[in-house]
């Protein structure tokens, strides 16, 4: 039976992951950060069939711990501070977690495996946010990395360490440059989310508007629950690399409140949106859209929902949520 460690585990990608995995018949762990995270329940409800260790991407006596516990075959970084709104409000901290603790994880699972480099595969979530200021259209495996948040920054970070780490070492690392990937689970801070739930409440009659920020900002959106399966093709590779993970289709933030507000019957949206300046990054990121040519081709990954369908899949969630009396 394989074995896997993730970090991350309570966010969306972890658990569609986790999911993944036991289906596949793995022993799966997953590292939460501190003994009372609220969390935990989360998890422990979603995948019951997960061991719960607790750890901290800055705290390296702790991932040598886990990794001694779990000792997995596979190990799959998606714990980051990863709401790029709140990175500029904290910098350090995401800075020590999102740049560093790659580092610190990387170096762990080095010590870890002693001589044998390659006892154990290392996953990496790279982000489309390190792109920032493209500098190609699409933006794939080779294209120049110009990140405009500290989000961004401290993934080109984690991105390239663990580049050094399989060149210096011998690791089998990969890492994956996930384009934005949404799903019910994503977190309400996320506009995916913020929109598909603000819909929702309208929909009751709970909320009469909705308050937004840049509506020209364009992204490639697609399903979690498709990018995960990516990711663990990535490590049945015979040696690690970089693959682009995307639809290779981009969509407006009118895009995403169009196709919302039409899941409900709504075609005249303008009159529920307002658009509000504290809203809008420092420094925007108006395009991404990848090109995932060589996920295809080596991986054989290919998306399953398009755009239409995540949105739809994510207003009614939040539907059916909201009815239920659930926050």
């Amino acid at each position: 039976m394989p074995r896997a460690l993730i970090t991350g585990i309570t966010g969306q990608d972890g658990l569609y992951l986790s999911e993944l995995l036991l289906d596949k018949g793995y022993e799966v762990y997953g590292l939460i950060r501190g003994q009372n995270n609220p969390k935990a329940d989360l998890v422990a409800r979603t995948v019951p069939g997960v061991e719960v260790l607790t750890g901290d991407l800055t705290d390296m006596s702790s991932l040598l711990r886990a990794l001694r516990v779990a000792a997995p075959d596979e190990v799959y970084n998606l714990g980051a501070v990863s709401f790029v709104a709140y990175s500029w409000e904290q910098a350090s901290l995401t800075t020590e977690v999102t740049a560093k603790g790659v580092l610190n994880l990387l170096e762990a699972v080095r010590l870890y495996s002693g001589d044998d480099a390659g006892k154990v595969r290392f996953y990496q979530a790279s982000s489309s946010e390190m792109f920032g200021k493209v500098q190609q259209v699409p933006q794939n495996e080779g294209t120049l990395l110009w990140p405009r948040s500290p989000y961004g920054v401290a993934k080109v970070f984690g991105h390239y360490i663990t580049i050094n780490y399989r060149e210096s070492y011998g690791m089998h690392a990969s890492s994956g440059i996930l384009f934005n990937h949404e799903s019910p689970r994503r977190g309400p801070e996320f506009v995916t989310r913020k929109v598909s739930t603000a819909v929702a409440s309208i929909e009751l009659g709970r909320q009469d508007k909705i308050v937004m920020g840049n509506l020209d900002a364009r992204r490639d959106w697609g399903f979690a629950g498709d990018y995960v399966d990516a990711m663990w093709r990535m490590l049945q590779q015979p040696e690690g690399g970089e693959f682009v993970v995307s639809t290779g289709e981009t969509h407006s933030i009118r895009d995403l409140l169009t196709a919302a507000f039409a899941v409900v019957g709504i075609d005249d949206w303008e009159r529920y949106v307002e658009q509000d300046k504290r809203f809008f990054r420092p420094a925007e990121v108006d395009l991404l859209v990848g090109d995932a040519t060589r996920a295809r081709e080596v991986l054989g990954w290919k998306p399953t929902v398009d755009f239409a369908g995540l949105v739809s899949m994510m207003v009614e969630a939040d539907l059916q949520r909201l009815k239920r009396g659930e926050r």
